[in-house]
């Protein structure tokens, strides 16, 4: 498929790709995952919350979202959790248990590689993972300090991209809590940009753009915001000017 059709296909309306759609969202409940939700609710789609805690998902999430109970180093759970989804956001994260039982092996690592292989048994057309800038930089500070989790991140997007599930794959910089478009998009190709920040509102609109959009998918991107202000208007020429992943 060619970038002129792939930016048609996006031009058509991402309201036509969510018609009948369930995309279940995982790590609903943290700071990216809530405004995942929020703006898929915002396009008129079909959302469940995968979450392990049902009394903070009613107060973060509220009443007007179905949430099932399931946990991603139980992939019991997470079969049960993905009976009839049509695509997966994984906004996962270790959060401040380095090294813990939901250290970064654990959940970045196992836990994505988990819901791949669930999304892959239960047909899923698309799984995007939020994933973050620096990845391939072993030496990185974060590695040395929270225990090598951009290494652990690295292994959770090699599984979702061995799975067999068409994916895309986002890693943002470093994030910040403004409003969704108060800022410019800049997507590049993994290992191109290297530093920046991006509003985490910036990165769950990133997912939703990319969900069912042929130009996004098989592609990996490091996501940041620019200097300039507004909305952007053509996701899918973004993602187009990307190159796919090399096998």
């Amino acid at each position: 498929m060619n970038k002129g059709w792939m930016i048609l296909v996006g031009l058509l309306g991402l309201q036509v790709a969510y018609a009948d759609q369930l995309v279940v969202v995982a790590g609903a409940t943290g700071r990216t995952g809530v405004h995942v939700v929020q703006q898929l609710q915002g396009q008129g789609v079909k959302v469940r919350a995968l979450v392990r805690d049902a009394n903070k998902a009613k107060e973060t999430l509220g009443d007007g979202v179905e949430t099932v109970i399931a946990d991603v180093k139980d992939p019991a759970s997470l079969q049960r959790a993905l009976v009839g989804a049509t695509a997966v956001v994984s906004a996962i994260g270790s959060g401040g248990d380095w090294f813990g039982d939901n250290g970064p092996e654990f959940v970045d690592y196992a836990g994505n590689k988990n819901l791949a292989l669930a999304a892959k048994a239960a047909g899923v057309q698309h799984m995007v993972l939020v994933s973050s800038m620096g990845i391939s930089n072993l030496q990185h500070p974060l590695n040395r300090r929270f225990n090598n989790v951009l290494i652990w991140k690295y292994l959770g997007e090699e599984a979702l991209r061995k799975s067999g599930v068409p994916y895309t794959i986002i890693r943002p910089g470093g994030l910040k809590d403004d409003a969704a478009g108060t800022r410019g998009i800049r997507l590049t190709a993994a290992d191109q940009s290297g530093q920046g920040t991006v509003n985490r509102a910036d990165v769950a609109l990133a997912c939703v753009k990319a969900l069912f959009n042929p130009a996004a998918q098989g592609k990996t991107f490091e996501l940041t915001n620019t200097d300039q202000t507004g909305d952007v208007s053509d996701w899918s020429a973004l993602f187009a000017g990307v190159e796919p992943d090399k096998e």
